[in-house]
């Protein structure tokens, strides 16, 4: 498979230093990319690389159009892009939520730093085409992962919240059982997509898509733990 970077940074020096550590990491893995430099958020738009780019290096402080408001226009477009910000300032994390970034980088950038962040986005890659088997209506369903925001226990059904909803017979853990590290749990009623998570409080946890779930007590410590080490 053939992974299609993107570098997208206002200032030459920055795009070339990114590129020379994305073809370190190469020389390690093998992988097989093709690179590509944009140097506005303007250009990358106009040449619709949001509909090729499956890994983007995005500068935040950029002229005119900054990384995050491109990040935004991207996910109208991309849902599993992996959008990996460079920055030397922590303030713009939680914007990097909403628009479900994949990673911050902070500058100077290290080869390391970039080896890690690079097998991770290859991974989410990989499992991108992963799909959860269920029997809903009197047939079998193949649920794209990716799709399904999270799943809520009622009884002995489970409702899959997905573009549409859907009922299952079950438990919630045997469902769990078939999931991927995307998904946690929450208490005994959810399991929780982190892909699609805003923002967790110690009372409630909010999608990207503004439902909120709450969260029982004593949960919100070992949520925001799991929501911190999946990011």
């Amino acid at each position: 498979m053939t992974y299609q970077i993107a570098i997208c940074d206002d200032e030459e020096k920055q795009r070339a230093y990114i590129k020379s550590l994305v073809e370190g990491w190469l020389r390690q893995t093998f992988h097989h990319t093709k690179i590509q430099e944009y140097a506005s958020s303007e250009q990358f738009l106009f040449e619709q690389a949001y509909d090729r780019t499956q890994i983007l290096f995005l500068d935040i402080e950029m002229e005119k159009m900054d990384g995050i408001a491109l990040a935004r226009e991207i996910r109208k477009h991309n849902r599993q892009m992996q959008i990996i910000f460079v920055t030397g300032y922590m303030e713009y994390i939680q914007e990097g939520y909403d628009v479900e970034a994949l990673h911050y980088l902070l500058k100077p950038v290290s080869q390391e730093k970039i080896d890690s962040v690079l097998d991770r986005a290859v991974e989410r890659l990989k499992t991108a085409d992963a799909v959860l088997l269920v029997e809903s209506g009197g047939e079998v369903l193949r649920l794209p992962l990716k799709e399904i925001r999270f799943i809520e226990s009622n009884r002995n059904y489970n409702i899959i919240h997905a573009d549409n909803d859907y009922e299952v017979r079950g438990t919630l853990s045997e469902l769990e059982a078939k999931l991927d590290e995307a998904f946690v749990r929450v208490g005994r009623s959810y399991l929780v997509n982190l892909n699609y998570v805003r923002r967790i409080g110690k009372t409630e946890l909010i999608l990207n898509t503004g439902e909120k779930l709450l969260v029982p007590r004593g949960s919100y410590k070992k949520l925001n733990e799991a929501f911190i080490k999946y990011f």
